[in-house]
């Protein structure tokens, strides 16, 4: 079923689907990865008490505004911090790891705060060539992802080990936590797809291939022992002020990550800015192209474009991005979010 059909037949609102908060951990002009780590754990504690639902970090290297490239060692400290909002990963980069390694740092974080990990993993490298080839020594552009993630999840599978076995992850051997496939393409929706698992689409970054790939995901889905039919997540950035004026200046911070990106450039999250005269016309162009599916405004207009986002895309949960430069006005864009949709 095509995800425009699924639109026209079905009326789901922002009070029908699950919210839930992707972090990377910014580090401001300013400030510090250490102020970025605290920051994080302030937010996920608001956010627990606004009713969301998870609370991931992504994995990136060499990133001077990134302060969560040590993933698994986030989420303990976020997991640490607070009491019931599930914490995971959105993504590991499993290429970049041993699987072993993963299936140990996972299995330590279910151990220590059983019920509440998710695993979230993503094929790509998360950084630059060189930083790719310091974490890993060899590049496949990702091709062996499939036998990465089966040898993940047979360290996991009590089943397929036995004491006897000649190399077991422990913790992890037997955990039930829970895999969920990312991509910003239709590969890893038809491989989520194939092996029943759940699947994140990155359209915060790749509205492009949105439908494509949730189209491929659900038209590909085989139940599974893990998940019975379709579970779809969906990436979005969102800004939200009082105002329109306000989210829109608030906004410009997001817009001069995106335009570092088309550069090639790096560096700490920047304030807010008058944008006239910071770029090209085919830059600006580049960066409202990738930004197209944003959400920004005030409640009132962030709650049309959220319910026009929902109908297209028949998400079952949101996974928003704020990359705000106060942490102040992050948490109020966060709980205005919770808000409408009935949760804070």
């Amino acid at each position: 079923m095509s995800t425009e059909n699924t639109a026209s037949s079905y009326k789901k609102h922002i009070n029908d689907v699950k919210l839930s908060i992707l972090d990377l951990a910014p580090v401001v002009v300013g400030a510090t990865p250490a102020d970025a780590l605290r920051n994080s754990l302030d937010l996920a504690q608001h956010a627990e008490r606004w009713g969301y639902h998870r609370y991931w970090v992504a994995e990136h290297h060499n990133m001077p505004g990134i302060a969560s490239s040590a993933t698994s060692v986030v989420i303990g400290y976020l997991a640490g911090g607070t009491k019931t909002i599930r914490l995971g990963s959105g993504g590991i980069m499993l290429p970049n790891h041993a699987p072993l390694v993963i299936a140990e740092q996972f299995g330590t974080l279910e151990s220590l705060y059983p019920g509440r990990i998710d695993l979230g993993l993503g094929r790509a490298p998360g950084s630059d060539r060189r930083t790719s080839l310091a974490l890993r020594k060899d590049l496949n552009s990702g091709e062996d992802f499939p036998e990465l993630l089966a040898e993940l999840r047979a360290f996991f599978d009590a089943s397929a080990t036995s004491y006897h076995a000649p190399v077991r992850a422990v913790p992890g051997e037997g955990l039930n936590i829970p895999i969920y496939l990312l991509g910003s393409s239709d590969f890893s929706a038809r491989l989520a797809g194939q092996l029943g698992l759940p699947f994140a689409f990155a359209s915060h970054f790749s509205p492009d291939y949105t439908r494509i790939a949730l189209e491929t995901y659900r038209s590909s889905f085989q139940p599974s022992d893990h998940l019975k039919e379709p579970h779809v997540i969906v990436g979005v950035n969102a800004v939200v002020a009082d105002t329109d004026e306000e989210a829109a200046w608030l906004g410009t911070t997001m817009q001069q990550q995106f335009l570092n990106i088309i550069r090639g450039t790096t560096g700490l999250v920047q304030p807010p800015a008058d944008m006239e005269g910071k770029w090209t016309d085919r830059e600006k162009a580049g960066v409202e192209q990738t930004l197209k599916a944003a959400v920004n405004g005030s409640p009132e207009t962030v709650r049309g474009q959220l319910e026009s986002f929902i109908a297209q895309t028949q998400a079952d949960e949101l996974i928003i991005t704020s990359m705000i430069y106060d942490h102040q006005a992050r948490l109020h864009s966060y709980e205005l979010i919770a808000q409408l949709a009935g949760k804070a």
